[in-house]
């Protein structure tokens, strides 16, 4: 008997879609579990759906769908219920089938067909301007889940880092480094409040002086702040005259300092995610759309169909047209480029690449620069529709009941490595995509860490250990377990784990539906509680030799969907606790 009794029974009622109604033999057919165990253990709401277009009765439909139902093995009993609902209740035996499927396919069960469909998921995207944060960690967390999903559902994924490595912030990055530089010199410049504070730069400057010298530092306190304001008069214009000279006194040496606090930044935080078990495919770089003229052909497609206008010397995108706040500007009056116009290039070069979706990954407070993206695709004469952005609200971090800082600029901020090590790579993984990624998320240190049911990752974890533990005390041969009479499996309990095995490939298809890894999450949290609950209700190693591999083949397949879960948001599945 098929595994996939949902499908059956959707058959079923099509055929008595038909009988009834011919006309109406393409509504969609929706089963849905019901919330309670007494309704059955699938309901259509078909009956309903037919009432308004036949003009008729839902429950009088409901009745006459099942007077026309065939007769089939997999139910026991069909019935109307409330309003006009089916209610099905299946056989032991068509639930307990998913066991041997699970077991057959191990890896596969859950995995979709391929769909042919090409998408790009671009996540994290942090400016390397300092080590990755805690906040940073959630976009990476829920970005290589989802990728992961998606994949698994049948899409072909592409996982891809935008690099951050021309503009303003990577100028600030290495004027930042060079005052800590010169500092090791005895060079003192007031240190810019609004410059990168944290210890990883002065260790940069560390090295810079170990393997260069003095090579840097032939330049004096007065040419280092000529020209500019104070901080009272105006910090962000000392900033930027700080930069300019520095570009000056350095002349040709200045990129090899951008170029090396880059580099060092970018690897750091390329090892701490792959260290999290985050991987890209492609790494872009930003500075490439300027080098290749990809920036300036967009800002000038964009101006040859008429949606700029020059103002004030500035090139304006005229973006109101497309239901923006307010127009942008894409090219200043000094003739350089904005970052909103590197990231029209960025996006129109996605859709060049032949991707048929298009996923950006976002902090909740971009939600206002989504319509102005779309806006300038648009008049690209591009279709808007294939680009979806997910926000992802930041994690906060709470240690001994206090609220944790997290500001780049200040180096007051906890680093995602530092989170890492205190509490490990797979409760950082599964905390992180515990809610959906558009609500707040505290971050529970002291849950995180407990070893106690109340902390869902080791409550799930723990479920996989213990089979582990029942499998290797039978010692036996697995595909004995293929052999077994899955018709013994009739208690409530167990077969109430067979039903949640059973909707575990519905659950992978919703979550890439819906760009949700957390339904996976919850998926294991209900599947690890099922198992528990069996486990400390029934021996499962019974003298009853039938029985016992009846048990164990459900055992078997309980944590093998247990590891597929798991594998998709990065967590491990250990075998011993």
């Amino acid at each position: 008997m098929s595994a996939d009794p949902k499908s059956q029974l959707a058959s079923l009622l099509r055929q008595a879609l038909s009988s009834v109604a011919p006309e109406q033999a393409d509504t969609p057919i929706n089963l849905e579990r019901p919330k309670q165990a007494g309704h059955g253990d699938f309901a259509s709401n078909l009956a309903l759906q037919l009432a308004k277009p036949l003009k008729r009765n839902p429950r009088e439909l409901a009745n006459l769908l099942l007077a026309e139902l065939p007769a089939s093995p997999l139910v026991v009993k069909a019935e109307v219920a409330g309003a006009g609902f089916i209610n099905f209740t299946l056989a032991s035996d068509a639930k307990s089938a998913v066991v041997r499927d699970v077991l057959n396919r191990a890896e596969a069960y859950g995995r979709g067909d391929k769909a042919g469909v090409k998408v790009q998921v671009e996540f994290v995207s942090a400016n390397p301007t300092g080590p990755l944060h805690v906040g940073h960690g959630r976009g990476a967390a829920y970005g290589a889940s989802l990728a992961d999903v998606l994949e698994y559902a049948g899409f072909d994924v592409t996982r891809e880092y935008y690099i951050n490595d021309a503009g303003r912030q990577m100028d600030i990055l290495a004027l930042s480094t060079w005052l800590r530089y010169l500092a090791e010199f005895g060079i003192e410049v007031p240190f810019p409040p609004n410059a990168y504070q944290g210890d990883y730069v002065k260790e940069m400057a560390r090295q810079i002086r170990e393997s260069h010298g003095d090579r840097f530092a032939k330049v004096s306190v007065d040419q280092v702040v000529a020209g500019a304001p104070s901080v009272e008069e105006d910090k962000e214009v000392r900033l930027d005259v700080l930069i300019a000279n520095a570009k000056q006194l350095l002349g040709s040496d200045y990129a090899w300092v951008h170029g090396f606090a880059l580099t060092e930044q970018l690897g750091d935080g390329r090892e701490d995610l792959e260290e999290f078990g985050v991987v890209f495919d492609k790494w872009f770089s930003e500075r490439s759309l300027f080098d290749t003229g990809l920036v300036e052909k967009a800002v000038a497609e964009l101006e040859a169909r008429g949606h700029i206008y020059v103002q004030n010397g500035a090139k304006w995108f005229r973006s109101t047209a497309f239901g923006d706040e307010k127009d942008r500007v894409v090219q200043r009056d000094n003739g350089l480029y904005t970052y909103f116009a590197s990231d029209i290039a960025y996006h129109a070069n996605k859709y060049e690449r032949g991707f048929d979706r298009i996923i950006d990954i976002w902090g909740a407070d971009h939600h206002g620069y989504i319509p102005r993206v779309k806006g300038a695709l648009q008049a690209l004469g591009l279709p808007p529709e294939k680009l979806d952005v997910a926000l992802v609200q930041f994690a906060v971090l709470y240690r001994d009941g206090q609220k944790a800082a997290m500001s780049t600029r200040s180096g007051e901020f906890v680093t995602l490595r530092e989170l890492r090590k205190e509490v490990g790579n797979d409760a950082c993984r599964f905390f992180y995509v515990l809610r959906k990624a558009d609500q707040h998320l505290d971050f529970d240190l002291d849950l995180a860490k407990s070893q106690s049911n109340e902390n869902p990752v080791y409550y799930i974890q723990y479920a996989h250990a213990r089979l582990c533990s029942v499998l290797n005390q039978w010692n036996g041969v697995a595909s004995d377990l293929l052999d077994a009479d899955l018709g013994r499996l009739e208690g409530e309990r167990e077969l109430a784990l067979c039903a949640r095995l059973t909707a575990f490939p519905e659950v992978v298809r919703s979550a890439a539906a819906d760009y949700a890894p957390h339904q996976i999450a919850f998926y294991l949290k209900d599947l690890a509680g099922d198992f528990h609950s069996f486990y400390n209700a029934e021996r499962m190693l019974v003298d009853d030799e039938g029985l016992k591999l009846a048990r164990l083949a459900l055992a078997a397949a309980v944590r093998q969907v247990i590891r597929n879960g798991l594998r998709l948001l990065g967590v491990a599945a250990p075998e011993s606790m």
